[in-house]
């Protein structure tokens, strides 16, 4: 889990994005439907549950490394894709601000309600860099970022794990094509350990968690006509060993019928049948690095935490020799 934005079959139409995904077996939700306003409000409290160690990790990683990661490739320039106003996102501008070669930076969301206030918030924080929003699909629609050059792409919270092995691979290849050869990409991932630990990350004692999961149907229900009821489903999360990935499902406890008005979507399940509507990939800098080689990109940086539950990777253009 992360403020993220799961793959999905590639579709720019909401509705058939979604029509799609239900279709699939088992049926899914576009996780990117967690973060109406309730959404975000529960992500930010899973955050500081005592078993979800990414965020906290992360930031303690960046609060030590920012300075010298960005001293690697001296960017003038920002794009955080999934964009946030938090303390993450203002520890890096923070360190851009010190290089003294600070020019912009770049927020990219799916949804304007929440883009916004961050640009104005960021906007009023950093008066010297020209801070601007983009919204759209930063998985499908990097292009609307504009073309590079001394820049650095920006995706943290774990977000890449969201996608399947496939269209990891497939965006670390969108990402190479909009990469100038003066550019960089940095990356947040969680990494393999313990199933315990990743299982309890994902289903925190207080209901947390399960709370936020149930929420994506609410915002299903909200904005494209649909009836599920949240009492039909309970929280579910699992580790796959074999596939090194969390599912965060929703599972009927009772037969379920459910109208999607805007799909045109009639959904049938069983008691016992699931929605899936999160993945989490966990990686190993191994997997990670080869991933990365096959989508032409190289390992230029590697930072984890002294628990070696979370890596930080800056990926360059491969054959760069700076």
């Amino acid at each position: 889990m992360s403020q993220s934005r799961q793959a999905s079959p590639a579709s720019t139409d909401p509705a058939e994005e979604l029509r799609l995904s239900l279709e699939r077996e088992p049926p899914q939700i576009p996780s990117k439907y967690f973060y109406d306003r309730r959404g975000c409000e529960l992500f930010e409290a899973i955050t500081h549950t005592p078993e979800y160690y990414q965020t906290r990790t992360e930031l303690a990683m960046l609060t030590e490394h920012a300075d010298a990661l960005l001293a690697t490739t001296a960017p003038r320039d920002l794009a955080e894709l999934g964009s946030g106003s938090g303390r993450k996102t203002r520890v890096l501008l923070d360190a851009l601000v010190r290089s003294g070669r600070g020019r912009a930076c770049t927020l990219m969301d799916i949804a304007p309600d929440f883009l916004e206030p961050s640009v104005r918030e960021l906007q009023a924080a950093y008066p010297s860099l020209d801070v601007r929003g983009v919204v759209g699909d930063f998985v499908h629609e990097l292009h609307r970022l504009g073309p590079g050059g001394e820049r650095m792409l920006v995706l943290l919270a774990g977000t890449f794990g969201n996608l399947d092995r496939i269209a990891a691979l497939d965006f670390l290849r969108s990402i190479r094509a909009a990469l100038a050869e003066d550019d960089a990409f940095l990356i947040g991932v969680d990494l393999v350990k313990d199933p315990a630990r990743l299982e309890a990350a994902y289903d925190d004692a207080q209901g947390v968690t399960a709370a936020f999961n149930l929420n994506v149907l609410d915002v299903v229900n909200a904005r494209f006509g649909a009836d599920f009821d949240t009492a039909d489903f309970r929280h579910r999360a699992v580790y796959d060993v074999e596939r090194a990935r969390i599912e965060m499902r929703l599972r009927a406890v009772r037969p379920v019928r459910v109208t999607v008005a805007a799909t045109g979507t009639r959904l049938s399940l069983a008691e016992g049948e699931e929605l899936l509507t999160e993945l989490s990939c966990k990686y190993t800098r191994e997997s990670l690095d080869a991933m990365a080689g096959r989508a032409d990109l190289a390992m230029a940086r590697w930072v984890t935490d002294p628990d070696q539950l979370f890596g930080l990777a800056l990926l360059r253009p491969r054959g760069d020799r700076r």
